[in-house]
């Protein structure tokens, strides 16, 4: 024996002034239940009801009437009730918001639709990001989808687990695909960070040592300085560059190593770099008081090396670094710096090529 079907009473809170009249359609869920509501409410929230609301009946004496099946009744209560008063309880939410972003897709109401996918990607977990992932690729929704592809791939292994994953791996092997093919771009893009923050860092190394060389040739530091600056020994530790005490050591070492002119010593060879990076950034080498700069720079526009290009592309990351330090500064240190710079005619050396 077949039930009639249930017609629910149901108090739609609106914004409107003038109290509605009586419903003039019905709406009939997946379980025969029957929802009252105004065809003028519906037909204001969604373009697709109102294409249904305006489709010729087959006898005008008959009531109007919408079948919205697939989901369950309540869920089809809470779009309704959200129709009329653009508000979604949380506990709506949490029991239906899986359902409720498939009908606001279907019925196209975009601010439920984005009420949905900000309360689903709350709410994800291990056990439901799959069937999320599915309905937000449905639903064309990309921020939930990318929020359900991180969650996967930061927690893979659990997810393997779950009911929703042997599902999908059986039934959409396109899916599976696209999330392996994701997960694996992923760890590239953290390898390339990873490999980026690395240059950078010692970009900012060699910023941080050629503003170091500049100064313990302009003014002089505890053991080493230019030969018009007397340095002594009895001077404080340098507390301005943490590389000055190893980067006067070096210098100290190049003026006295026997094996400099042979090739033979790695002490000087890499200091050697050093003056030739140097030489690449100066940009007064006439007035110049760092030690071959202005050689090095002569040998420079007297022949063309190999190795000019990718020198020059080494000093000008060099000293973008710098910017990007200084821009990186909190604004206090960032004027103290400056005010470094302009009493520095060493420092203002530095430009961005």
């Amino acid at each position: 024996m077949q039930m009639a079907p249930q017609t629910i009473s149901i108090d739609f809170h609106t914004t409107r002034v003038l109290p509605l009249p009586e419903p003039d359609v019905f709406i009939h869920t997946s379980d025969g239940t029957r929802i009252p509501a105004h065809t003028s409410i519906l037909a204001s929230a969604s373009p697709v009801l109102e294409n249904k609301i305006d489709r010729p009946r087959k006898h005008r004496s008959s009531e109007r009437i919408i079948q919205i099946h697939g989901v369950p009744s309540d869920a089809v209560t809470a779009f309704v009730s959200f129709l009329y008063s653009s508000r979604c309880a949380e506990d709506e939410m949490d029991r239906y918001g899986m359902h409720l972003l498939a009908l606001s897709h279907v019925y196209m109401v975009p601010q439920l639709k984005q009420r949905c996918i900000k309360g689903l990607a709350q709410r994800l977990t291990t056990e439901n990001v799959v069937d999320v992932l599915q309905l937000a690729r449905l639903c064309d929704a990309p921020d939930l989808h990318l929020r359900c592809m991180k969650l996967l791939t930061n927690h893979f292994v659990t997810v393997e687990e779950t009911e929703g994953w042997k599902f999908l791996i059986k039934h959409d092997p396109w899916l599976e695909l696209d999330i392996l093919r994701f997960m694996d771009e992923n760890e590239t893009r953290k390898e390339k960070s990873r490999r980026h923050r690395e240059e950078q860092g010692l970009y900012a190394q060699l910023s941080e040592a050629m503003e170091c060389l500049e100064h313990i040739c302009t003014e002089g530091c505890i053991d080493v300085g230019p030969y018009d600056v007397e340095v002594s020994g009895e001077r404080k530790p340098c507390s301005r560059f943490s590389t000055c005490q190893g980067l006067q050591l070096l210098i100290r070492h190049f003026a006295t190593c026997k094996r400099r002119m042979s090739g033979g010593c790695l002490r000087c060879k890499r200091m050697w770099q050093l003056f030739r990076l140097h030489s690449y950034i100066c940009q007064q080498s006439d007035s110049c008081k760092v030690p071959l700069c202005r050689q090095i720079q002569l040998r420079m526009q007297q022949g063309k090396r190999k190795d000019d290009a990718r020198w020059k592309l080494l000093a000008r990351k060099v000293a973008s670094a710098k910017v990007m330090s200084s821009l990186s500064l909190p604004k206090r240190k960032r004027d103290e710096e400056m005010r470094v710079t302009i009493n520095n005619p060493g420092i203002r050396s530095f430009e961005l090529q």
